[in-house]
């Protein structure tokens, strides 16, 4: 079978999606794109991403993918602080930002397509004006294209309110190393068997973006889903004969309450190999999805700076409840207490990961930030876990001052400073919660100033004005004094361990 790109009714040969990479490569080039520049993206999932993407890497630069639900600051600070001298982007997503954009930037707008308007519910965009298609269409194919492969910059996790874009060494040949944000082992991208393989998750999100590239890298087929929907994510993988899905649990949810007879009017034969990551699942989802699919389901654990270090299959998830795994070949574990040491099996300390072969990289303008969060080649990003006698990795907590909600970042420190911002508010906590949906929801306990009465709606009013919707608190909670250390922090576990004591992993 052919390779071939797949969004909604559209579909590109791989031959017609290298020959307008390449074109738009050299219009880049001709946008004054040299090698190590950086191309932003703020594109939903489509043709485009996928093309912007490889676009950038044969002129030489980064593409760097934006999240599009964030405010026009929020956009503004990744174009400026990557350096950025090109935006891509849809035409509806920029047309409020453009104050918060660098005035020297080159900003090439196109239509976001019917698949995405469809799936988003948009308004039709009348102005036939594409500038993405334009830059296709005036040059020829580039020459000389860059022979390295340069994984996205990603933004990612951070306790001081602002993400850090992660920029990796180029690397020369991705298929026989996962570096560089290529991973086809873990993601089951190696067989020889023909492999169509599924994107459902937003492609500005680290592991959907090195899903796809390592798919399309590797010589499968791609189908984008612009938008997750339980049932026609069944309705693709029947349509599409798709063999390879990467998933994160909150997608697992919602397919298992799918009704039965919903669930099981589609067939779902083709499938060989389902992968999931980015944020914890429940033991009791992970079976059901076993149950359902077959010994199909694989799990990796990782991060944007360790790539992916990880990995169980279906049967070690059902031996060992709730590990995210043992490490890769290659790969090594260690659990660090508050002094350094190295803990033994069983004692829980900070995780730090070593992935194999995984090229050097900084975070940009903070490189004095790698030493810290370095020991002896293991990095660690602030999780929390033990590993048992088998070597099997299990997390206890959540990342430091960060929640993940249905996969995304979510950035403690920035809605707290947001909050302080309110009059009346003398202080205030924000830490993640559980959700049965979504994994942890955003709360934030609150401490009026004396005299002062607060009210629930209206700070979710002030703080929709500052913050992209999904930042906003779910559950806001008053009171006259928050607990604090000697040391006069806040004593952020003593609010956070009733909540998760409670935790309830049943299906809802």
């Amino acid at each position: 079978m052919a390779q071939i790109l797949i969004s909604g009714g559209q579909s590109r040969s791989i031959a017609d999606l290298t020959d307008r990479a390449l074109r738009a490569a050299n219009g880049l080039r001709a946008a004054g794109i040299g090698e190590g520049d950086v191309v932003a993206l703020l594109l939903r999932n489509d043709l485009t991403f996928i093309e912007a993407t490889l676009a950038a890497n044969y002129a030489g630069a980064y593409a760097a993918p934006i999240n599009w639900h964030g405010t026009a600051d929020d956009v503004g600070f990744i174009v400026r602080d990557s350096n950025a001298k090109v935006l891509v982007a849809h035409k509806d997503l920029i047309a409020d930002k453009s104050a918060a954009m660098p005035v020297d930037l080159r900003v090439f707008r196109t239509p976001a397509p019917p698949e995405v308007v469809a799936a988003y519910t948009l308004s039709s965009d009348t102005d036939p004006a594409d500038d993405w298609e334009d830059l296709v269409a005036l040059h020829t194919p580039l020459a000389n294209p860059s022979g390295a492969t340069r994984a996205s910059i990603v933004y990612t996790s951070g306790t001081t309110g602002r993400p850090k874009g992660v920029r990796r060494e180029p690397q020369q040949d991705l298929r026989s190393s996962p570096a560089g944000g290529d991973y086809p082992a873990p993601f089951g991208l190696t067989e020889g068997r023909a492999v169509t393989a599924l994107i459902s998750g937003p492609l500005y999100h680290t592991a959907p973006n090195a899903y796809a590239m390592s798919a399309l890298r590797c010589g499968a087929s791609l189908v984008l889903q612009p938008r997750f929907d339980a049932e026609e994510l069944l309705q693709l993988i029947e349509r599409h004969q798709v063999s390879h899905v990467h998933m994160v649990p909150i997608m697992f949810i919602r397919l298992l309450r799918l009704p039965l007879h919903v669930r099981q009017k589609y067939d779902l034969g083709s499938l060989r190999y389902v992968v999931h990551g980015a944020a914890p699942c429940p033991p009791d989802v992970k079976r059901a999805m076993i149950e359902w699919l077959g010994p199909i389901i694989y799990e990796y654990y990782g991060s944007t700076e360790t790539g992916i270090a990880v990995w169980h299959d279906s049967a070690e998830a059902l031996r060992k409840p709730g590990t995210v795994g043992r490490p890769l070949a290659g790969s090594s574990v260690r659990i660090v207490d508050d002094k350094g040491d190295c803990l033994p099996p069983g004692e829980v300390g900070e995780v730090y990961l070593r992935s194999a072969d995984m090229s050097p990289f900084t975070y940009i303008g903070l490189t004095k930030q790698i030493a810290e969060i370095t020991r002896d080649d293991h990095v660690t990003v602030g999780d929390v876990g033990w590993v048992d006698e088998d070597g099997y990795l299990f997390l206890t907590d959540r990342k430091r001052d960060m929640i993940i909600s249905g996969g995304v970042n979510i950035y403690c420190a920035e809605i707290e400073a947001a909050l302080l911002a309110l009059a009346g508010v003398k202080d205030c906590a924000v830490f993640g919660i559980p959700d049965v949906e979504f994994g942890e929801s955003v709360c934030a306990y609150v401490e009026p100033q004396d005299g002062v009465t607060l009210d629930e709606a209206a700070i979710r009013d002030a703080l929709s004005e500052r913050l992209a919707r999904y930042k906003i608190p779910k559950r806001i909670r008053f009171v006259a004094h928050l607990p604090r250390e000697d040391s006069g922090k806040i004593f952020k576990r003593k609010l956070r361990e009733p909540y998760w004591a409670k935790r309830a992993t049943a299906i809802g």
